[in-house]
């Protein structure tokens, strides 16, 4: 399989895309862009100039990826889902040297919807509920919902809740219902074990 660019979609010079990309209708990947391999961009996605993306991401419909955002592996980004690089925007004043970073890391989910505000960080394999809003650092796992969002429980690497308190002082296990995968949760830190 080789990458496949929509005819109506715009790909300036100088990004660079991974191999077995599909580029749907109508997106715009700026020439700064780094895409990895296997990533999915569906229709009417913007890809900003200094945005990196890893490999097997999937970007549904009506997203935009501005700069200062980094997506690592396997990211799935649900439909209409909003980044912002910008803290405190107005349209008369000039704040493109103030972007915040934003790190989405590996595996994560970000619901229809949702809005993630600049300058936190997303944890490996953590869930973000369809519609919720991000305004701090979300932990590895973590399963967050509501404006603003709020941790509810946590996640297994396959997408299942698991059985677990919000904290425990002792180690506390579970297991991953579809995959068996284990997990302990000690403090407010889970870890695959």
């Amino acid at each position: 399989m080789s990458t496949t660019i929509h005819p109506s979609a715009i790909v300036d010079a100088g990004a660079r895309l991974g191999a077995d990309c599909r580029v749907w209708h109508f997106v715009h990947i700026s020439a700064g862009a780094r895409i990895g391999a296997r990533c999915s961009l569906g229709q009417n996605v913007f890809v900003a100039n200094d945005v990196v993306i890893g490999d097997n991401v999937k970007i549904q419909n009506n997203v935009s990826v501005y700069d200062a955002v980094t997506l690592e592996d396997d990211v799935f980004c649900g439909p209409s889902m909003v980044f912002t690089n910008v803290y405190n925007p107005r349209a008369a004043v000039a704040r493109k040297d103030e972007y915040r970073r934003t790190l989405v890391k590996q595996g994560a989910t970000l619901g229809a919807n949702s809005t993630i505000v600049c300058g936190t960080t997303i944890g490996r394999h953590a869930f973000i509920g369809a519609g919720a809003v991000i305004n701090r650092d979300v932990p590895d796992f973590a399963l967050m919902v509501g404006v603003p969002a709020r941790q509810i429980g946590w996640m297994s690497r396959h997408g299942e809740k698991l059985d677990l308190p919000l904290h425990s002082a002792e180690p506390v296990d579970a297991s991953c219902p579809h995959t068996g995968d284990r997990y302990r949760l000690h403090g407010n830190q889970l870890e695959l074990i």
